[in-house]
This record gives C-alpha cells, sequence and structure tokens, in this order.
C-alpha cells in the first residue's frame, strides 16, 4: 500500500524538562523533518507552566527547520491581557499557526470567575490581535467534561464560527468510533478537516491509565496484543507500530488522508508507522524513481 502521495502527516511534540530531553526532541524532530510535514505542534503545559519553553521551541523550528510549527495555547488561569501579549510576541515572531485549546482546570481556581473560561474564549481574542491559522481539538468519545457528543459538536461548531479552520482528534483505537463521530459533524454541515489523533501505544499499562482520564475506550483486543510483553520493550516497539499502521490503512481506506501522530517526543515509531504506509523522504523517492 504506497500512499505517500495522497497523505499528509502532522507530529505533536511537547516541551523538554532538561537538556537530555531537549536533545532527544530535537533528534526526533529532525528525524522527522524529512517526511515534509504540514505542521508539527508543540504542547503546552497546565497554566501555561511551559509558556517559556513552548515558545523558545517554537521559534527554534522556524529558525533552524523547514517544518511550519504550530503553538498550543491554553487559556485556563490566564487573562485576556497575557493571551494578547503572548498572541503578539508569536506573531512577530513569524508564528501564525495555534492549537487554540481551553486547558485543564487546576483545582484552586473557580472556573466561572475566569477571564477565558473555554477555547472559543482564545479563538475570539486570538482573532481580535491578528489573523492566526487556529486548530482546534475534537473528541469522538466526548470530552471528559461535556454532558453529550451533541454538545461537543455544538462547541466545536462555535469554534468554526469564530475563526477555526482545521481540527485535530483525540486519540482513539476504534475507527468505527471515529467515522461515527464524522458522519455526525458532516450531518450538520461541518466540513473542516477533522485529522484523527493517533497515539502509538508502547506501554499498554500507562495507556489504559491516561484512557481512564480522558474518556477514551480501549479495546479488549488491544490489550490483548500486550500481554506477556511488560519485560519486552523492542517487541512491543514492533507491535505498536503494526497496530497503528493498520489504524492509519483502514482510515485511509475510507478516505482519510492527513494524520496527526502524538510522538511523545520520540521518532522511531512515527518514522516506521510513515514508513509502512509508504510516505517517505523526497531524497528516497528520487533514489527509488
Amino acid at each position: 500500500m504506497c500512499l505517500e502521495k495522497e497523505l499528509k502527516v502532522s507530529f505533536e511534540f511537547f516541551p523538554p524538562k532538561n537538556q537530555r530531553m531537549a536533545d532527544v526532541l530535537w533528534n526526533s524532530l529532525k528525524r522527522l523533518e524529512p517526511l515534509n510535514p504540514q505542521f508539527v505542534s508543540v504542547t503546552y503545559g497546565a497554566r501555561g507552566s511551559t509558556r517559556t519553553m513552548t515558545h523558545d521551541l517554537v521559534k527554534k523550528i522556524i529558525r533552524e527547520t523547514k517544518i511550519p510549527p504550530a503553538a498550543h495555547l491554553t487559556c485556563i488561569g490566564s487573562k485576556i491581557s497575557e493571551i494578547e501579549e503572548i498572541a503578539s510576541n508569536y506573531w512577530s515572531d513569524g508564528i501564525r499557526h495555534i492549537v487554540a485549546l481551553r486547558g485543564d482546570i487546576p483545582n484552586d481556581i473557580d472556573h466561572k470567575k475566569e477571564e477565558l473560561k473555554y477555547a472559543t474564549d482564545l479563538i475570539r481574542t486570538l482573532k481580535n490581535i491578528n489573523d492566526f491559522e487556529i486548530t482546534v481539538s475534537a473528541y469522538p468519545e466526548g470530552h471528559p467534561d461535556s454532558r453529550s457528543i451533541e454538545q461537543d459538536i455544538d462547541f466545536l461548531q462555535h469554534k468554526i464560527d469564530l475563526g477555526a479552520t482545521r481540527a485535530i482528534t483525540q486519540f482513539f483505537f476504534d475507527t468505527n468510533i471515529f467515522f461515527e463521530f464524522l458522519n455526525k459533524l458532516r450531518k450538520k454541515n461541518i466540513n473542516i478537516p477533522v485529522i484523527p489523533g493517533i497515539l502509538p501505544v508502547t506501554d499498554c499499562k500507562k495507556t489504559i491509565e491516561f484512557c481512564n482520564s480522558t474518556n477514551c475506550s480501549i479495546p479488549a483486543w488491544l490489550k490483548e496484543m500486550f500481554v506477556g510483553l511488560d519485560s519486552d520493550p523492542e517487541t512491543r516497539k514492533l507491535v505498536a507500530a503494526t497496530i497503528s499502521a493498520e489504524q492509519c490503512k483502514k482510515l485511509a481506506k475510507e478516505g482519510i488522508k492527513e494524520f496527526h501522530f502524538y510522538t511523545l517526543n520520540r521518532a522511531d515509531l512515527s518514522f516506521a508507522i510513515c514508513h509502512i504506509l509508504g510516505i517517505r523522504s523526497l531524497e528516497d523517492i528520487q533514489i527509488n524513481d
């Protein structure tokens, strides 16, 4: 299955906590660069805890790579004036693409008293600063704080009305769940690109814990695939790459041509999955030709 001329990919990284992690991240990003991703996104810590690192990393990507960067920005715990300053700095540094998110609500703040309560408030503020390209989140299985999928869809429509032009989904493992969600969006005349978020599973136990906190179901068959591999990381990687590649193939067969990989700052799995899908560097393609 060779789809490199059809498929588009993007990758997500999180800011490093120390120099060793920074080196791992940068090496991973440089390895993925030849795959010509649409963009790479850099996440944002709770309440802006990694604000400086996110900004510095995005600026480095602009200076030292050919990959368009997208900076995550959350609004919970921030004042409008803070977001205005951050957005103005991003624009002056050449950053035009922002992934606009509400962010997790800390236990020590009253959400209802915040100046910026939702991602819609953030989008409105950003658009008042400059004409940023805005990507937002979507939740095939529902946001943990939402009453229903329908409420999530209404929120997504509001984000689009305010200027969002792309959505990236929370990761999922059952492709039927994604298509059911996508069908609901299309019936509501929501036609922006909805990019499936792909999470290669290397640590099944941690993934299960994460799924429990993010309202994401994990199929029994997937858990079964990792039984007996707790002490065999290399085989886990092979299994993880195979599962994610098959997931992408199923999605591509039904017309999905864009994928967003949650890399966890490691290139090996995402690179292997892209290779299986036929996504190669320009140099490799020229050699094969």
